[in-house]
């Protein structure tokens, strides 16, 4: 993937938080992407396919983030799971939250599209990647 269409990926998350946002903030904005994303693919790869997905990613993205290998082995299933996860991002500075949460979107996307190709992932994903998202935090603008 080339470093434009990366940045353009990397933007869902930095549109869902504000510059100055803390880690937890960060957390809070990952945690609503993952409720999003799980919504829009439930229908297509199934909850197992979704949380097949999630563990593949966090497997891939905890090569550069070894603290997310600290994350319970399971799935994404329950919001306990993505309360988990949040808690771990919530531990890290505001860097290396946003970078890390980042890469985190940036190798989900392109497992997707490597399994259902690129269209398809964009449609699916345009809501998820949204900030108006249904599972956005309160303290987000909702136009």
């Amino acid at each position: 993937m080339d470093s434009q269409e990366s940045s353009r990926f990397t933007a869902p998350l930095t549109q869902r938080v504000a510059k100055d946002a803390d880690a937890r903030e960060i957390a809070e904005a990952i945690r609503a992407m993952w409720v999003d994303i799980e919504s829009a693919l439930h229908p297509v790869v199934g909850r197992r396919g979704v949380a097949a997905l999630f563990q593949r990613t966090l497997h891939l993205t905890a090569t550069r983030y070894p603290w997310l290998s600290s994350r319970r082995a399971g799935s994404v299933e329950t919001d306990s799971d993505l309360a988990e996860l949040a808690a771990v991002f919530a531990q890290q500075s505001p860097a290396v939250a946003m970078e890390a949460g980042s890469a985190l979107f940036i190798i989900f996307r392109d497992l997707l599209t490597t399994l259902i190709g690129d269209r398809l992932s964009e449609r699916l994903l345009q809501a998820a990647w949204s900030t108006t998202s249904r599972a956005a935090s309160p303290q987000d603008p909702t136009p």
